[in-house]
């Protein structure tokens, strides 16, 4: 598998992911996916949505953990994250054995080693934009279907539900109060199957792509005599960045608010767009009742367009400090620890769509994208673990697109080595 993926990355290393294929609509969530245009503007309620069918083959066991491995916890010392089988970042398998871990799992759709057909989301979309107000609603329900005893339970969740106010014609400000996409980096652009260029999320996207819920601002103003904008995305939410899958979104723990932010700035010519931004974010950790304890991360991002050709890249540093304190619960007093971690990592991807297209071939892209990310838990050994990721993307009639992936995932320092590649595939049908 390892060395079919190296082939194939020879082959594609010329001609890789093109962004604008992903972002057929401004980045940021007041424009981007649910602000109807001038036509759809007519339209008080419209309904919308995806469906995503997978086929997904891990090799090894379908985890990240050997048989023989007894450290403990078991998923401090390896990347459960790695053999991601769909754009949601589930796995194939998160099953130890009954060996104990400490909760720092992803999602997973159960499948371990063997090969199989999947629905991965099912997702539902309402708009409401009520005639001559300023006011526009989202909600998305999502259906993930999973296999029982060795996967996650199905699922239904609201994934998102907020309102948006754009209080003035002249100026492109919005502001939203509910729950809603991260501001934090530009990954989050991509959580969903329809919109994500490739199949799986990066070795980092667990930390900067969760739905925050709280409220949120962007604001954004031209300079047309630079053909650029400059752009803030700023969010004050209960839970921060991270996917659900590590930190409660439902309500807060600590009482306050994690503050994030992302500053940008776009450069669009005729046959040039590049976008870079740096974002920020600082606050009390949502997985504990300690608001003593608290995280800070900062991230740089950078996108190029040119010619056919696409360039994006962010990295990220991440640190939590630790906790520890007692809180009382029905008279009694229960302790709570709080690991300290770090993380420092990271990702690139290059990508060309081809230059051909027809009635039914809308599109067609070939990208790479190579993870990279250093982690630790305190007291713990540091893990190092990196991942290349090539495929293709064939985009027909506007409403299917085809996708096929290759992961190669190594563990570099601090864990085992462990067969955990994976060849995944998926079917987004939109409407």
């Amino acid at each position: 598998m390892r060395a079919l993926g190296l082939v194939l990355a020879l082959a594609a290393s010329g001609a890789l992911a093109a962004e604008d294929v992903i972002e057929v609509v401004p980045e940021d969530e007041a424009t981007q996916g649910f602000s109807p245009d001038e036509a759809q503007a007519q339209e008080p309620l419209r309904f919308t949505g995806y469906l995503d069918v997978g086929f997904a083959k891990a090799t090894g066991n379908g985890s990240s953990f050997l048989a023989d491995d007894l450290r403990v916890p078991l998923d401090y010392g390896n990347d459960a994250f790695a053999p991601a089988v769909n754009s949601r970042g589930d796995v194939a398998s998160t099953d130890t054995q009954g060996r104990f871990t400490n909760g720092f799992l992803p999602r997973s759709v159960g499948t371990g080693s063997a090969p199989s057909f999947l629905i991965n989301t099912l997702s539902a979309d309402v708009r409401v934009q009520p005639r001559n107000v300023p006011i526009f609603l989202f909600a998305r329900l999502q259906v993930m279907p999973r296999l029982l005893p060795t996967g996650d339970v199905t699922r239904v969740e609201l994934q998102q539900a907020f309102g948006r106010w754009s209080p003035f014609k002249a100026h492109e400000l919005a502001v939203f109060l509910g729950r809603f996409d991260s501001v934090f980096g530009i990954e989050y652009l991509e959580n969903e199957a329809n919109l994500r260029l490739g199949i799986t999320p990066s070795l980092t996207a667990r930390y900067t792509t969760g739905h925050g819920l709280g409220a949120k601002a962007l604001y954004r103003f031209h300079v047309p005599a630079l053909w650029s904008a400059f752009s803030i995305n700023a969010a004050a939410t209960i839970n921060g960045t991270r996917i659900e899958a590590l930190v409660p979104v439902s309500a807060s723990l600590t009482g306050t608010v994690v503050g994030s932010a992302r500053v940008g700035y776009e450069l669009n010519l005729q046959k040039v767009q590049v976008k870079a931004g740096v974002s920020g974010l600082y606050g009390p950790r949502n997985d504990v009742r300690l608001g003593s304890a608290k995280q800070l991360a900062l991230a740089g991002d950078l996108r190029v367009n040119a010619f056919g050709f696409s360039l994006a890249g962010e990295l990220t540093r991440l640190i939590d400090e630790p906790g520890l304190g007692a809180t009382k619960v029905t008279g009694t007093t229960t302790a709570e620890l709080a690991s300290g971690f770090q993380v420092t990592g990271g990702w690139v991807r290059l990508g060309y769509t081809l230059p051909v297209t027809t009635p039914v071939l809308t599109s067609a892209t070939l990208y790479s994208r190579y993870d990279r990310r250093h982690a630790q838990f305190q007291g713990f050994t540091p893990l190092q673990t990196d991942r290349l990721t090539v495929g293709a993307r064939v985009d027909l009639w506007e409403v299917l697109a085809l996708k096929f992936e290759v992961l190669l995932n190594r563990e570099l320092v601090g864990a085992p080595n462990v067969d955990n590649d994976v060849f995944t595939s998926s079917a987004v049908f939109t409407w």
